[in-house]
């Protein structure tokens, strides 16, 4: 669409900041002015439409404003009602990416055990919800006791972090990843290491496939725009 605004800011509103275009608040699709509780966030949305577009009469997308649509999800679609989606993420637990080691060959094995186990054990000290491990693609049945404790532990978070979180989560395969990004145990560009450390060492041995790279390059986008929005939500 074209840029119809010449400056995006922010004004107080409610109990956080509006988002103007040319003094007007920002809406969205339901009809709601958006407000950001993050003076941080508030700011760096602003700055997406400052940016969108060039100038005014400029073409913009709004691929263009990323943080933006965050925003508005976590206020139009998880405010009201966050139980859906603390449901779905709490459900990557039982399948969770950690959980699933190669048998073979010893090396990606052993890389794994080195990389993986420690934020298993992390999750396992922090919400007492120790993951069970197997190796190759048969299912394993996860303790129900340490599945609710994951649960419990996604549904204490703020609706911030679970938009964020209903980013990476995904992304990665993994909820204990996205335990540890969302509480700055990890940074995005590990999380996104960890998450794609099989198909990074098949690539060592056999070369980079373009379309995979492509892949894993989109990947670590998302990863590094959950973490993005989850930090400026909490300042």
């Amino acid at each position: 669409m074209k840029r119809f605004w010449d400056n995006a800011s922010i004004a107080p509103a409610g109990a956080g900041f509006a988002v103007l275009l040319d003094g007007k608040p920002m809406h969205l699709p339901g009809g709601a002015t958006l407000e950001i509780g993050a003076e941080a966030l508030a700011r760096a949305v602003a700055a997406e439409w400052q940016e969108a577009g060039g100038s005014k009469g400029g073409e913009m997308s709004f691929a263009d404003t990323p943080l933006t649509r965050l925003a508005g999800t976590a206020q139009e679609r998880l405010a009201p009602d966050p139980a859906p989606v603390v449901d779905a993420l709490a459900r990557y637990a039982e399948t969770d990416l950690l959980c699933y080691w190669a048998d073979s060959p010893p090396d990606l094995v052993h890389r794994q055990a080195r990389e993986w186990q420690p934020w298993l054990d992390w999750a396992a000290l922090t919400y007492d919800a120790p993951l069970k491990v197997t190796n190759g693609v048969v299912r394993v049945v996860q303790d129900p006791s340490a599945l609710r404790a994951l649960r419990r532990a996604v549904g204490a978070l703020d609706v911030g972090t679970l938009a964020g979180l209903g980013v990476a989560v995904p992304a990665m395969g993994s909820l204990i990843l996205g335990l540890a990004l969302a509480e700055g145990r990890l940074d995005a560009a590990t999380a996104h290491r960890l998450a794609a450390l099989d198909e990074l060492f098949q690539a060592e041995f056999w070369g980079v496939d373009e379309e995979a790279d492509r892949r894993r390059r989109a990947i670590a986008a998302d990863i590094a725009l959950a973490a993005r929005f989850m930090e400026l939500a909490r300042r």
